[in-house]
């Protein structure tokens, strides 16, 4: 679908990314207008960002705005290694796939991305990739990692990412989690962010804030601070230093300080559960993975989908197999995924 033809609003299912941006949001973008404030970070809602990011995953943690996803991964990942370290990934994950090597390139380090068909690793696929220390022709794997909730949907519970820690750091490793989509695993599983990052021993954590209502802005949280070293310095090479700061940390605020992050994220979820719903009854539809967090992985015929997409945004994850991806957001309606399973229906019977 060319959303250049649409002279107003059109709806769709490609991103949660396309969702525009929540009123709360703007409102509080709107109140950090007013007059002046430090430059760099010095301002009174970074401060007080840190504070309720603290709240959230406790008096340890250090928190860095940053411009986006990519640049919260990089940094990130860049501070928890050395020049010659490897990064153990699945071979979905973001950082290997739609971040255009900004990790390799960027930070200078060597993915090893491994396969997995529903997203997650585990101390086994850990322990069969991550070798090699102390060997002078070998990149030193040096950091797991993953995704929550994953590129495919799915969800670690705390005692997976638990296991996934204690694998990493009895073998000298730090975890890192992308956390994109943090908000909507929190609110699938029920517990508090801190529950399955910070208490199941996550090292450093990028806290997405655009897939939940945010117009910019994402955040890369330190939660042992041992794990890292020149964060300051590398944000500023890294080109994610915001110069006026204050309206990257506004935003997380209005996000985080009450319940927005929950009620937008507990939304998206509950539409991807009603649009799995709708589809699954569509005679030839085939759902492919746990409907966990906002996203449904369906496999219909390409023809079907071509046609399809001519109405509705949505992208097609596999080309091989016909698989495609259709993403709720906080804005995502009832009215929305009835008409679009009304027209998969007429295409899937055309």
């Amino acid at each position: 679908m060319d959303p250049q033809a649409f002279s107003g609003p059109f709806r769709g299912f490609a991103s949660d990314n396309h969702a525009g941006v929540h009123p709360e949001v703007l409102a509080a973008l709107a109140a950090a207008n007013e007059g002046h404030q430090p430059a760099y970070g010095d301002d009174a809602y970074t401060v007080r960002l840190r504070e309720v990011m603290r709240r959230h995953f406790g008096e340890q943690a250090e928190t860095y705005p940053v411009f986006n996803g990519t640049g919260a991964n990089v940094v990130g990942l860049q501070a928890m290694a050395d020049p010659w370290s490897s990064v153990l990934c699945t071979e979905t994950s973001h950082i290997h796939v739609d971040e255009c090597g900004a990790a390799e390139r960027v930070a200078g380090l060597k993915l090893i991305p491994i396969p997995a068909p529903d997203g997650k690793l585990t101390p086994e696929l850990v322990d069969r990739y991550a070798w090699g220390w102390g060997d002078p022709h070998h990149a030193q794997p040096r950091i797991v990692s993953i995704t929550q909730s994953t590129e495919m949907g799915t969800l670690y519970t705390a005692e997976e990412v638990a296991a996934l820690a204690a694998c990493a750091h009895e073998r000298g490793m730090l975890l890192h989690m992308d956390g994109a989509r943090l908000s909507n695993a929190a609110a699938a599983l029920d517990l508090p962010p801190r529950a399955f990052t910070t208490d199941a021993g996550v090292d450093v954590l990028s806290y997405g804030g655009t897939k939940n209502g945010l117009m910019v802005g994402e955040a890369i949280v330190v939660l042992d601070p041992s794990a890292v070293r020149g964060m300051e310095f590398l944000r500023k090479m890294g080109m994610q230093l915001a110069s006026k700061m204050r309206f990257l940390s506004a935003q997380l605020i209005a996000l985080l300080e009450g319940d927005l992050w929950l009620r937008n994220a507990a939304h998206a979820n509950a539409m991807a559960q009603h649009l799995a719903s709708a589809v699954r009854a569509v005679p030839g539809v085939r759902i492919t993975q746990p409907v966990q967090a906002n996203a449904v992985f369906a496999i219909i015929p390409p023809d079907v989908a071509d046609r399809l997409r001519k109405r509705y945004a949505f992208s097609t994850w596999n080309e091989h197999t016909g698989e495609v991806r259709w993403m709720c957001a906080f804005d995502t309606t009832e009215d929305d995924i009835a008409a679009f399973a009304r027209a998969l229906t007429d295409e899937m019977t055309t």
